[in-house]
């Protein structure tokens, strides 16, 4: 396998580790960029792109990059926050009354941002198409009624988180939620981030396709015995409905669309830009990453039926979790997206990290293959 980019010597060790990658004949393509204290040590990338196999992954090559999207939308809210124009601890419906519907009154931002709403899926079935309609969605979910008092526990919000949220910021921005969080995030940093991507980027868009006969970890299995099992629980609910989430990844409307807890598109290197900007103080003020980033929720999800830690948007990591860990250090924060793309920061090391594929694992937070390289990584360092 050609492996295209550049690194600094120190971290060869974590270049033959992303080669290694590729002796999988199931792995197509992916991207691997780390930066520490702001600076590029280590930008790779190598395998295909397209479908069949036959186009390269280029240095331009983008990719969906599922919940990884999420901590970009919290950091939008947050900034909003800073701004006066949202805030974390008044009732979301101050600034969308029709919320306030069906006991969720009181609700607010900072239990959006840190899965403890009680509204990670709609009891109601909606029909496929529902998925690319903002204003179904969102009223859809402003007449739900939460699955537990809110603030009593947390349950991960796969995807509803999206809409909630980017419909807090809708209000607050004056603009679409994708447009606000590429002009907050993206746009000042110069990176190549998209949420609601135009038909000219499809071009460098990779195919996302799953691996097989891999049946992941525990975790993963619990959960997909769980929504085998049991059709209309709240765990199934939260993937399956509308129907679409899970088999959209490829089409142009989801593309298209601007959903800001999974459809944001982009590189490694955005991924690790990202965190860098956070470490720098270029995104929020140092109070406001301290809300980010300090543990709001801990324990077994509702959702998905494992231990959780999240901050506001973010999941911290669990050091003696497995699945759970990041691999450097405590204080690391970020976001795995599904099947194994992942971005995230080491304050005590700064040390920002970015890891994208279109080969998609079946793992429920953590993927092996980031976990791998960034455990070469830390001997690196």
């Amino acid at each position: 396998m050609h492996i295209q980019g550049f690194h600094d010597l120190k971290f060869e060790a974590v270049r033959e580790a992303f080669a290694d990658l590729f002796n999988d004949p199931q792995e197509r393509g992916a991207a691997l960029c780390i930066q520490i204290a702001g600076e590029t040590v280590l930008d790779l990338w190598a395998g295909t792109a397209d479908k069949d196999g036959e186009q390269a992954w280029h240095t331009d090559t983008i990719v969906n990059l599922f919940s990884c999207t999420k901590t970009f939308t919290a950091v939008t809210a947050l900034q909003l926050v800073e701004e006066g124009k949202l805030a974390l601890d008044v009732p979301v419906a101050r600034d969308w009354p029709e919320f306030a519907a069906a006991g969720k009154e009181s609700i607010t931002l900072r239990q959006l941002l840190s899965h403890r709403a009680g509204l990670p899926a709609l009891r109601e079935l909606l029909p496929a198409g529902a998925l690319y309609e903002w204003q179904t969605m969102v009223d859809a979910l402003a007449a739900e009624a939460p699955w537990w008092t809110p603030g009593e526990g947390h349950g991960y919000a796969a995807i509803t988180y999206g809409w909630l949220l980017g419909e807090l910021i809708r209000r607050a921005d004056g603009r679409s939620p994708g447009k606000s969080i590429v002009a907050r995030t993206a746009t000042p940093l110069g990176l190549d981030f998209h949420v609601g991507l135009k038909d000219e980027e499809f071009h460098r868009v990779a195919h996302v396709a799953r691996t097989k006969g891999n049946m992941g970890d525990e975790a993963a299995q619990r959960m997909l015995k769980a929504m085998m099992n049991a059709p209309s629980s709240m765990t199934t609910r939260a993937f399956t409905n509308p129907p679409s989430i899970m088999t959209s990844t490829n089409k142009p409307e989801w593309r298209r669309m601007e959903q800001p807890a999974a459809n944001g598109h982009g590189n490694a290197r955005s991924l690790a830009g990202f965190y860098s900007g956070l470490l720098e103080g270029k995104l929020l003020e140092a109070e406001m990453l301290e809300q980010l980033t300090r543990e709001h929720s801990l324990g077994e999800d509702k959702t998905l039926l494992t231990r959780t830690r999240f901050g506001l948007g973010c999941m911290l990591d669990q050091p003696g979790v497995p699945n759970a860990t990041f691999g450097l250090g405590p204080k690391a924060f970020g976001h795995p997206g599904a099947g194994g793309s992942i971005g995230f920061a080491d304050p005590e090391r700064e040390v920002a990290f970015g890891f994208v594929t279109n080969s998609l694992g079946p793992y429920v937070l953590m993927d092996p293959r980031a976990q791998k390289l960034v455990k070469v990584l830390a001997q690196c360092l």
